[in-house]
């Protein structure tokens, strides 16, 4: 099993930036990937894989935070981020922190991020 952390989110003004932090309790290195999903309060709006990492290192981006949000990770300190640049009111959401380990999934609490226009 894996526990995650995420820290890092809060309320910034539109265009602003933030980084997410995942906090993993054992060695990412034996993950086959990691991944911020996203959950937005709008009515309709579902759970959106905003970026992955994989154990080799590949990262894909959803297309709406290409060029804007980037994922990174720090093996020394089992911990990855998502840095999120040029902050957009639709980029409101409960941001989640998962971790695939075989055939297992595992989820962090959430991490509330907000963006004032």
């Amino acid at each position: 099993q894996v526990q995650l952390v995420e820290s890092g989110g809060g309320l910034v003004q539109a265009g602003g930036s933030l980084r997410l932090s995942c906090a993993a309790s054992r060695s990412i290195l034996v993950m086959n990937a990691m991944s911020w999903y996203r959950y937005r309060q709008a009515p309709g709006k579902q759970r959106e894989l905003v970026a992955t990492v994989t154990r080799a290192g590949t990262t894909n981006y959803a297309d709406s935070v290409k060029g804007r949000f980037t994922i990174s990770r720090d093996n020394a300190k089992n911990t990855v981020y998502l840095q999120m640049n040029s902050l957009k009111s639709e980029d409101t959401a409960v941001y989640y922190c998962t971790a695939l380990m075989g055939r297992e999934s595992y989820w962090g609490q959430g991490t509330q991020v907000t963006i004032s226009s």
